[in-house]
């Protein structure tokens, strides 16, 4: 099993909506911000080969089609997924699975993309047009009907094409993928989230999603303001990180610009991220807008 991760891009997202409740002076202990609260988020997404055919993508960043509706979020370090992929030996043709945590617009943008036609038309084709795009049930009903705290999350151009396609695939339980992956369900931050869970000789990996977006964010207590069920989020975390910690499974944090991947420690009734993981990952600096420097990792 060849697990990469790969960092689409970067935003900014306010200090006090990804911590809800925290102060700062405690959040600002674990996750840097600019002086406008601003903390820069990754979008970070994973490939997973199995070694007999399979070639899956999880997640795919924010793509390039809505950066002028979602300007105030300032994205910068945007790649090519296309190009990441190449460089990995895998066209877009390849891949045969994409797993869509969720559907907001920082998770599945490049599933599209946007084509220039003739009278100032545009048309959106799949980017990965031999997949099978994994959903939950529960995810689908809501981004076709979304509540309020969610609407600007979810455009319909980033699936409509899938759809069509009859290449979407929708669960509403806990599924085996293939030998290897699991996708299981969590609500909370968004109904039927898919965690998928990779298993291999050394552990298994959770891809949290945005149920453990960061390190900082293992703290049960500590829930994003975007969580649409916050009680529900704070339980759903709980079962995450009770697993996690008794079978030492290496949790991956879609959103931090810092720290990729940890294992998880359970102190009395307390939850830490314990020993960083870099068995499939290195090491680079990226410029941020501000031109501070800051650490990430690609995978090799």
């Amino acid at each position: 099993m060849d697990i990469q991760l790969i960092d689409t891009g970067f935003f900014h997202a306010d200090g006090g909506a990804m911590f809800g409740a925290i102060p700062k002076t405690a959040w600002s202990r674990r996750y840097p911000s600019d002086k406008q609260n601003g903390c820069i988020l990754a979008m970070r997404s994973m490939l997973v080969r199995d070694g007999n055919g399979k070639i899956v993508l999880v997640d795919n960043g924010a793509g390039n089609k809505h950066l002028k509706q979602l300007s105030y979020y300032n994205f910068f370090d945007l790649v090519d997924l296309k190009d990441e992929l190449q460089r990995r030996d895998v066209a877009c043709e390849d891949v045969t699975d994409v797993i869509l945590t969720h559907l907001h617009f920082d998770h599945c943008g490049y599933t599209t993309q946007k084509e220039e036609q003739t009278g100032g038309k545009h048309l959106f084709k799949m980017a990965f047009p031999n997949a099978i795009h994994w959903v939950s049930r529960a995810q689908w009903e809501n981004f076709l009907h979304p509540n309020a705290l969610e609407a600007d999350s979810y455009f319909i151009e980033n699936m409509q094409a899938v759809y069509d396609s009859g290449k979407l695939r929708l669960i509403e339980n806990d599924t085996n993928l293939c030998p290897g992956i699991d996708l299981r369900l969590f609500d909370g931050h968004t109904p039927g989230q898919i965690a998928p869970y990779i298993t291999t000789p050394e552990r298994t990996y959770v891809f949290a999603g945005d149920v453990i977006p960061l390190a900082a964010s293992v703290s049960p207590l500590w829930i994003s303001a975007y969580d649409t069920y916050p009680v529900v989020s704070y339980n759903e975390k709980m079962r995450m990180l009770e697993e996690a910690a008794s079978e030492k499974q290496a949790v991956i944090y879609c959103h931090d610009a810092y720290t990729q991947c940890t294992t998880v420690k359970k102190v009395n009734d307390f939850f830490k991220a314990d020993q960083k993981v870099s068995r499939f990952f290195h090491r680079v600096k990226i410029k941020s807008p501000a031109g501070k420097n800051k650490v990430s990792s690609t995978g090799n």
